[in-house]
């Protein structure tokens, strides 16, 4: 396996598990729990199989421990092995993880018609994301026969400072909220077109508070744009943004605003309304029930 990448993955996964790692000198942290998600974490897309020794060079463990922790992970359905390569990949039991979080999801149930009734409107692609930490995460998709990226599915994670969504989310967010992620995030280049200053975005940022919507102009894919608005809870945080995907080759940026604003815009506020009235219920109910 080249070192870059695996450096790459060692960094990756470093990041993803920086609070409960080791150094963080939690207490309550159950350190096999820990290096155990490590494992898993350290296959992708550039590392589909792993051999024992590459596994324990990703997740920078020593050969013992990584045999244990995917002898175990094997034993119990998360990993396979092959007999002859003896080489590791994911199962198919991981998915169970995500279909739990897309059952379990108020929010998702409550923007299944809004998303569907979106999508019936326009035959554009439609989705659903969630911030989290300085990423959005897909939380739900509606394709159109125009997808452009088939590479993004439920669960892909994006850069949330060069995506619509994000940046509608950041732009309900108290403002030392915004920047923190922005201050967080490593500001790269993905296409020409990626606004990275700090300054752009906060203007950008601005923008998606005064008008309701974000944008973005193939700031992450070649020949995507993108138009999202925040889906906020009764408090006025956001919780998710709705957002509609189309391809630069058949709208422009002005066509874009003019054609899917207003309805991007009203499907936010229509499934923030339903949030909030849902969380009223739940609070009376609960009320009563204490009663």
């Amino acid at each position: 396996m080249p070192i870059a990448k695996t450096k790459g993955a060692r960094a990756r996964i470093k990041s993803d598990h920086s609070e409960g790692g080791e150094g963080a000198r939690d207490i309550l942290m159950v350190g096999s729990v820990e290096k155990a998600f490590r494992v898993l974490s350290a296959f992708d897309e550039q590392h589909r199989t792993l051999s024992l020794t590459e596994l324990a060079e990703v997740i920078d463990l020593d050969r013992s421990a990584t045999q244990r922790f995917a002898h175990t992970l094997t034993k119990l359905g998360y990993l396979r092995k092959d007999a002859a390569s003896k080489r590791f990949e994911l199962t198919a039991k991981l998915l169970s993880f995500g279909a739990h979080y897309v059952r379990a999801s108020a929010l998702v149930e409550r923007a299944m018609p809004y998303l569907m009734h979106l999508s019936k409107q326009t035959e554009e692609t439609v989705n659903l994301t969630v911030l989290d930490d300085t990423e959005i995460v897909f939380v739900a998709r509606f394709l159109s026969r125009h997808v452009l990226n088939n590479d993004v599915v439920v669960g892909t994670r994006l850069p949330a400072y060069c995506t619509a969504p994000g940046i509608a989310m950041l732009s309900r967010l108290p403002r030392d909220e915004a920047l923190d992620i922005l201050d967080r995030s490593e500001l790269r280049a993905y296409t020409p077109h990626t606004t990275r200053s700090v300054s752009a975005l906060i203007a950008k940022i601005k923008s998606a508070a005064a008008t309701g919507f974000a944008v973005q102009f193939e700031e992450y894919f070649h020949g995507d744009m993108s138009i999202a608005a925040a889906v906020l809870d009764s408090a006025g945080r956001p919780v998710g943004a709705v957002n509609l995907a189309v391809s630069t080759s058949r709208y422009s940026p002005d066509d874009l605003e003019k054609r899917f604003a207003s309805l991007v815009v009203a499907t936010g506020h229509s499934m923030s309304t339903h949030m909030g009235e849902s969380a009223v219920q739940s609070s009376r109910h609960r009320s009563k029930q204490r009663a």
